[in-house]
């Protein structure tokens, strides 16, 4: 792996990456957190990329449980977490002879072709549309999203998927997608140290960036509650879209 520098256009990246995870994470479900780690990836390794930000994301998690403790579905949450734990299994021991972009290109294809469903036969974004999704589906969801988590930190829009079809509060939501992907970096944690991601430079880094982790999942979740629960959805929908398009693009080029 290549050294890492503290300079200045590596915090110019880092920073507003950092911040946009948190706010991400703290208030709009996840959906696009996954993107703090591809900017990364435009001045680091992708590998350096994904170690310096899982422990940004666990601190994220913790600081965002408070605001939204047990106001989650406990079923949702179980039936991906259940399915998650073995996607991130899977993950690890596929990590280093999976193809990736194969993987970025289904997911973003599934989230995209989810929105363009839930949203079929209306002008604008409507709530109230589409199917909801079995058990099954989201054990299944919760797979995928493990796995995609493990390899990217793009396991917001599988969760995402089967969440938004349960047609839930924002708050439940928000607050399910907390709790998942707590128990689900907490999992990918050993693996990551296990194959070597970690090192010294990018614990240090991570130091030094954990007080706009928490800065972005602050403001992530004054904007949760601020703004109105149509409008939340209508955010959720297309960060959706924007991931989805975002994976399809980083897995054709």
């Amino acid at each position: 792996m290549q050294s890492l520098e503290a300079d200045l256009v590596f915090f110019a990246f880092a920073v507003p990456a950092v911040v946009f995870a948190g706010v991400s994470k703290g208030g709009f479900g996840s959906g696009a957190a996954f993107a703090s780690a591809s900017i990364l990836a435009l001045i680091i390794e992708p590998g350096q990329a994904l170690a310096l930000m899982l422990p940004l994301l666990m601190l994220i998690d913790v600081a965002a449980l408070r605001p939204y403790w047990r106001r989650w579905s406990s079923k949702e949450a179980a039936v991906l977490i259940l399915g998650g734990i073995p996607g991130v299994a899977l993950g690890a021991w596929l990590f280093s002879a999976l193809d990736a972009d194969a993987m970025r290109l289904m997911i973003g294809t599934l989230s995209v072709a989810f929105v363009i469903w839930q949203m079929r036969g209306h002008l604008g974004f409507s709530l109230q549309a589409g199917r909801v999704l079995p058990g099954w589906a989201g054990a299944l969801a919760g797979g995928v999203g493990g796995f995609t988590s493990f390899v990217s930190h793009a396991g917001g829009p599988p969760v995402a998927v089967y969440l938004l079809s349960k047609k839930p509060s924002k708050t439940e939501y928000q607050a399910t997608t907390v709790l998942v992907f707590w128990v689900l970096n907490l999992a990918k944690a050993i693996p990551y140290a296990g194959l070597g991601l970690f090192s010294i430079e990018t614990l240090r880094l991570d130091l030094l960036l954990a007080p706009f982790a928490l800065l972005g999942t602050w403001l992530g979740v004054r904007l949760h509650h601020s703004i109105p629960e149509r409008l939340f959805f209508a955010v959720a929908y297309v960060l959706l879209t924007l991931t989805g398009v975002k994976l399809i693009w980083d897995g054709l080029t």
